[in-house]
């Protein structure tokens, strides 16, 4: 077994198995160290055939990844690095989403706990997931913030649902539990919460342990669907709105009112629809 040392991820390598765990108090806010931290173990491992399969779980159990870290409000530069390496066209949050989508190993959540906006995003941009039913809540939430998704989860979404259903999550914005996630496609099962890490742990046992090639192929057999046109559509509209006056009232207005604190984060849907009452 072998342990790597991050400052926010805990990451350990079992059998062909990395388990990365996310631990960045107090709710796993996608603040830049985060972003930075995953891409760079994402890259790292790129090349590395002996790990063949990626599990991302939360050391919280309440908090995968709350979302994009809301305090940028005050800090427009902090991605301009991570905006650097972006590829033409893609916003950093759409990099990091198609950074992940175009991994070489099988990517898989192990989701227990609320993941919104983009850590929502980060869900959907994995090869798999799975929710644990009673814990597990995911909520693309950003129109109650006044803008809409901006990490990819128009395009990532509208792999997995018509576009019926992902209109109802993006402007509906309500948090989905497991149940309703599993039966709209956007978790692969909603597994009884005590059941979920012995299924998971086998399963990326199962692919692991399969002969040299087959995950290499079975991923070129199944390309990710090429969304750049999409992502720039979207990052237009996210761009167009985040602009505006409305937007920055409502984020700085969800700070004061306690977003990313444990008790703001666990009805934030009820917190920023309040700011607009």
């Amino acid at each position: 077994m072998t342990s790597f040392e991050f400052a926010k991820l805990r990451i350990v390598k079992d059998g062909g198995v990395a388990t990365v765990t996310i631990d960045n108090p107090p709710v796993n806010v996608l603040d830049v160290g985060l972003m930075s931290e995953i891409s760079r173990f994402l890259v790292s491992v790129r090349g590395d055939e002996e790990t063949r399969v990626i599990i991302f779980d939360s050391a919280d159990p309440e908090f995968f990844i709350a979302h994009v870290d809301m305090t940028l409000i005050d800090a427009p530069n902090a991605f301009d690095e991570l905006a650097q390496d972006a590829p033409k066209g893609l916003n950093p949050f759409q990099a990091f989403g198609e950074l992940l989508r175009s991994q070489p190993q099988v990517t898989i959540v192990k989701l227990a706990g609320f993941a919104r906006g983009g850590g929502a995003e980060f869900v959907a941009a994995a090869d798999m997931a799975f929710a644990a039913e009673g814990r597990a809540g995911l909520a693309q939430c950003e129109a109650l913030m006044g803008i809409t998704p901006g990490g990819g989860a128009t395009q990532y979404l509208g792999t997995r649902m018509p576009r019926s259903r992902v209109l109802e999550v993006v402007l509906g914005a309500d948090l989905f539990d497991a149940r309703t996630a599993e039966r709209y496609g956007w978790v692969n099962r909603a597994l009884p919460a005590d059941q979920i890490d012995d299924f998971v742990a086998r399963l990326a046992r199962q692919i692991a342990a399969l002969p040299p090639g087959v995950i290499a192929a079975a991923k070129a057999a199944l390309p990710p669907t090429d969304l750049r046109e999409g992502l720039e559509r979207e990052h237009a509209a996210w761009a167009g709105l985040f602009a505006r006056p409305a937007a920055e009232a409502l984020i700085r207005g969800g700070l004061k009112a306690g977003a990313q604190s444990k008790a703001g984060e666990r009805d934030l849907e009820r917190l920023l629809r309040d700011l607009s009452i």
